[in-house]
């Protein structure tokens, strides 16, 4: 449970629109400074009629709040979703290992991070099972049950 006291102070620092969007979001008032976005390409969609492609980005916004006063130890590191639709795969694997605490530099200022990764590596995209976007093969085999088609004559 979080005590009033530090509810009243993080929407003193936060103010009242983004307490009101955090509190819709992760159901807490946070403070905390922010220490990186993410600028992954989400998904490439083409205009049905333009043929223009169109690449969305997530923009997320990862905060950390180490004072020991404000935050619960282990809850002092979070994230801020750009999109309303909150779903753990939008969050890349550089910004989870910081995250769950797998590593203590965040990937903005780890040289490990910045420099493994390769040239060949193809950008980072969601998981879009259960959306439109998922991918749906189409079957190429003849059906081994055909179903009954009456044969009309003319009557006549």
């Amino acid at each position: 449970m979080v005590s009033l006291a530090r509810y009243i102070r993080n929407i003193r620092r936060t103010g009242i629109k983004q307490w009101w969007h955090q509190m819709q979001y992760i159901g807490d008032a946070k403070a905390g400074t922010i220490v990186g976005t993410d600028q992954y390409a989400v998904c490439c969609s083409v205009h049905r009629t333009t043929n223009q492609t169109h690449s969305a980005r997530f923009g997320n916004r990862y905060f950390e709040n180490l004072n020991p006063d404000d935050e619960v130890p282990g809850r002092h590191r979070w994230v801020d979703f750009a999109q309303h639709y909150n779903n753990a795969t939008q969050v890349p694997p550089e910004w989870h290992s910081w995250l769950q605490h797998i590593r203590q530099l965040p990937p903005t200022e780890d040289e490990i991070v910045k420099n493994a990764s390769p040239p060949w590596k193809a950008p980072w995209v969601e998981n879009l099972t259960g959306t439109r976007g998922a991918y749906r093969p189409y079957n190429t085999v003849v059906p081994k049950i055909n179903a009954w088609q009456p044969k009309v004559a003319a009557r006549g």
